[in-house]
């Protein structure tokens, strides 16, 4: 087995949420495709294809069976491991995403395409703009935005994608966690925060040139693996997210006191 790997190698937060959703038929099955993509992301019996219908170009499918798909995020330098699901459903969840660096944060987020989620959920969407504000809420009591008096540049700092700027500000209490759903975590655990306590901390800015997969917001939800006999290690080991995805300053000290992954 080749212990390095050709290019970066990754494993998404979302796609251990997805992961655990499965069987555990699928799961084998699917752990047994991880590795074979690490090996050799080329093979034929993965059957990769573009997922043309996504907002961006560079999501992928893998096929584990004849019904489970990896959804992968495929670029020159490296290959992120996105999400797992049944094939209509895996292809879906690509459909309605992009994975982008944060024009302000510096952190790599994977963000929900507005449009898509205002045609899956009108409701959710009815006040982000005033004209779509249904006439008989108008004439009710005066509306409470949760995060009307929050400025452009204080939202981005938090991580808020920009298409996502108005909607947030336009939130009312009652639709706050339907809306949170969709945006990236760090974004709506910072507003979650300010609703809460009235305080919001902005994340560090990363430098220009810095990897936006090693910002800390990004080391939260994004995992990288060095050499094959770590990944093999990982997909060996319960999938519970305290293992894998800590906070930075908690996974320092994890690595200081394992060697290996944490049981």
């Amino acid at each position: 087995m080749d212990n390095h790997l050709k290019m970066d190698f990754r494993l998404a937060d979302t796609f251990t949420d997805a992961l655990a959703r499965l069987p555990a038929q699928d799961q084998k099955a699917v752990k047994v495709s991880v590795m074979d993509l690490q090996l050799d992301p080329s093979a034929p019996g993965l059957q990769m294809h573009r997922i043309t219908a996504s907002k961006d170009p560079n999501f992928w499918s893998a096929r584990v069976n004849r019904d489970i798909r990896l959804i992968l995020h495929k670029t020159g330098a490296s290959l992120l491991v996105a999400y797992v699901d049944h094939h209509d459903a895996a292809y879906a969840w690509a459909e309605r995403r992009r994975i982008e660096t944060h024009p302000r944060t510096g952190a790599v987020q994977i963000v929900e395409v507005r449009e898509r989620v205002e045609e899956a959920q009108p409701d959710l969407a009815r006040w982000w703009t005033p004209e779509e504000a249904p006439l008989s809420m108008v004439a009710e009591a005066p509306i409470r935005f949760l995060f009307d008096g929050l400025d452009d540049e204080v939202l981005l700092g938090v991580g808020v994608p920009e298409e996502w700027l108005t909607p947030v500000r336009r939130t009312v209490e009652d639709d706050f966690f339907d809306l949170a759903e969709h945006l990236p975590r760090e974004a709506a655990e910072a507003l979650l925060e300010y609703a809460s306590t009235g305080r919001l901390q902005a994340a560090v800015p990363a430098a220009a040139e810095a990897n936006p997969f090693e910002h800390p917001d990004a080391r939260r939800r994004f995992v990288a693996f060095d050499n094959a006999d770590e990944l093999a290690a990982a997909l060996e080991a319960p999938w519970e997210k305290w293992s894998i995805f800590l906070h930075p300053t908690q996974r320092e000290v994890v690595a200081r006191r394992y060697n290996g992954p944490a049981r």
